[in-house]
């Protein structure tokens, strides 16, 4: 059994990733990130449902910054680039990636 919420903060400006279920075509992944302040870019070849379960965050998809806030939820489809602009503290996600 693991706790959701059971980490270790990651140094300044980084993120820590935890992937907690595999399956088929299903990943599902905890990451934890420490003030970030230096944007990182992503693209991947899966779809991908993200919930911030702690914390705040401004990610930019297709030029909409999108501001999010614990309980936010957000879908990112496949081969859509993507920026984590910043986060507020540590930020906790759960991402579920779908093949």
């Amino acid at each position: 059994m693991t706790n959701i919420f059971d980490y270790e903060v990651p140094a300044l400006d980084s993120e820590d990733f935890l992937t907690l279920l595999q399956k088929k075509n299903i990943e599902i992944k905890r990451i934890v990130s420490n003030t970030l302040k230096t944007s990182q870019t992503f693209m991947q070849d899966k779809d991908e449902w993200l919930v911030v379960l702690k914390g705040c965050a401004k990610l930019e998809i297709n030029g909409i910054v999108h501001k999010l806030k614990s309980g936010d939820t957000l879908f990112i489809a496949a081969n859509t680039k993507h920026t984590l602009l910043k986060t507020k503290k540590v930020v906790v996600w759960l991402s579920v990636y779908i093949q």
